[in-house]
């Protein structure tokens, strides 16, 4: 209890606007001494709950009890209790035994899976019907489509409904609850005391995804990806629309399949995406048109909703990013990483010659943001080399560089038998929650002059680890995140003037944004 009511304190001063009483999580609770401590201790409007193991709960007692000390809860004023939707014909059994003053929550919780459309707002007319004053539906995503099933319960607009879809495939109907119109949602008041998957912080909430100023005009932005949730693009994204005054929320989407979550969400007004791994082809296939450079490129990691409603144009800003760091770092000869985070979208030398001519390249990976950087490389004069475990995807990229590249074969390349001015890595080897990995062995590291990682969690892989060490020079995946990020903002809001030193201390750690 004493835990518990300091909880409640800790909540009440986050500046939330209603607070649930989770019964079920005290240990010893004994209601009719502790009941009123509790609501007293509540200065907001606060939800009384006491969820049983078989709605996903920890109260394990008498069904009586339970249901006894939840209208105990509504006779002593308590503003909403949250009942389950089973439990319904129970609770209603006494006629006026609950009063007016009391909004009663009917919840349903699904566990396993989403029901289809038709089922759930079946079941929400049903919850009405039995007595219901708010609407609550809770649901296992297990594909981001099954997000857009739950958001349609708030687009139907037939009363108070909380709609959520629980796990990560499903946050997204927790961060935009506001802009659907839900009656509301729930944050936790940190990671660890999450009481349920997929739910995101008060400091999440309330400033990276600024839910409070979300509405029915705010423009929808997400990034597709698998994984997502080690992305720093909400973070700099959103940092940079509320520093511009632009009404729009960035969102991660954990996509398993792109084609169908475009499908899924088409009725749905997201006006743009950034694409990550493993989408970015499948991103050039489903734009309805492409900028000649994506189009060469045959990837996208940008998708712009097109003013006639014709879909989705789809851009590549990974090429110049990335292209210009290493550029930066052969133009200083400097062995400092940091020399690199420039976020500048073009060439350090304007007017001359690319420091690439000429030069070397090998590219480690063949998929999207290695076809970026290939063709990139390509077009500043330098030579070719790709390497891919997977030889015919190498083949396949190689022959589609204009001008043509050379195949590396994979085993020769660990074994230290091939050199190049220039070392790019365009896989998510070396990422979170693998940073121990590297795409080249540690003994191959020092035959190029300088070896760039498009992974940018951490910032310092075990790849620029192994090649500082073996004195080549650095470029990390920062600088290709920010400037892909600042020419997507451009495509996104129109601006002409990115926040682009901003952009890049957010995502460098120097400016805080809804830690926890």
């Amino acid at each position: 209890m004493d835990a518990f009511l300091q909880e409640i304190a800790e909540a009440s001063a986050t500046g939330v606007d209603i607070i649930e009483l989770r019964l079920d999580f005290i240990k010893d609770f004994e209601p009719m001494k502790d009941l009123e401590r509790l609501m007293a201790a509540c200065s907001m409007p606060y939800i009384v709950t006491y969820r049983p193991t078989w709605e996903g709960g920890n109260y394990e007692g008498p069904e009586p009890e339970r249901l006894a000390t939840l209208k105990l809860a509504a006779l002593k004023g308590a503003p909403y209790v949250d009942v389950e939707f089973k439990a319904s014909a129970l609770f209603f059994a006494g006629a006026g035994e609950v009063p007016l003053s009391t909004k009663v929550i009917l919840s349903s919780h699904n566990f396993q899976e989403t029901p289809p459309a038709a089922e759930l707002h079946a079941r929400a007319a049903a919850m009405r019907e039995a007595g219901a004053d708010i609407v609550k539906i809770a649901t296992m995503a297990n594909d981001i489509s099954d997000a857009a099933v739950v958001l349609s319960l708030l687009q139907q607009k037939t009363g108070p409904t909380i709609a959520l879809a629980m796990g990560e495939r499903g946050q997204i109907t927790r961060l935009l609850a506001a802009k659907y119109g839900g009656h509301l949602t729930f944050a936790a008041l940190s990671d660890a005391r999450a009481s349920a998957p997929g739910q995101p912080t008060i400091a999440q909430l309330q400033q990276l995804y600024g839910f409070a100023q979300q509405g029915p005009g705010t423009q929808l932005f997400g990034i597709m990806g698998k994984p997502i949730h080690h992305s720093k693009s909400p973070l700099i994204h959103n940092t940079a629309f509320r520093h511009l005054g632009f009404d729009g929320v960035f969102v991660p989407l954990l996509v398993d399949d792109l084609p169908r979550f475009m499908d899924a969400f088409r009725e749905h007004d997201f006006q743009g995406f950034s694409v990550t791994i493993p989408h970015k082809e499948a991103a050039h296939k489903a734009a309805s048109s492409r900028d000649p450079v994506a189009d060469q490129i045959g990837a996208c990691n940008t998708l712009i909703r097109q003013a006639d409603g014709s879909g989705y144009k789809g851009y590549n800003t990974d090429w110049i990013a990335a292209i210009s760091a290493i550029e930066r770092v052969l133009a200083a000869g400097s062995s400092d990483a940091a020399a690199a985070t420039s976020s500048s979208s073009s060439s350090s030398i304007e007017g001359q010659p690319s420091p690439l001519q000429g030069k070397t390249f090998l590219v480690v990976g063949a998929g999207g943001a290695g076809r970026a950087l290939a063709f990139g490389a390509a077009s500043r004069g330098a030579t070719v080399l790709i390497a891919n475990r997977n030889k015919a995807r190498a083949e396949a990229l190689a022959a589609a560089v204009p001008g043509g590249a050379t195949v590396v074969d994979w085993e020769q390349l660990q074994a230290g038998a091939v050199s190049a001015d220039v070392l790019a890595n365009s896989t998510s080897v070396g990422m979170v929650p693998n940073v121990e990995e590297a795409p080249v062995a540690t003994a191959a590291v020092g035959n190029f002059k300088v070896v760039f990682d498009a992974v940018y969690t951490p910032r310092e892989t075990r790849l620029l680890r192994d090649a500082a060490a073996a004195g080549c020079l650095l470029a990390d995946g920062v600088a290709m995140f920010v400037g892909q990020a600042v020419e997507q903002l451009k495509l996104f809001t129109g601006t002409s003037q990115p926040p682009v030193q901003l952009m890049e201390d957010v995502v460098l750690g120097k400016v805080k944004v809804g830690s926890s």
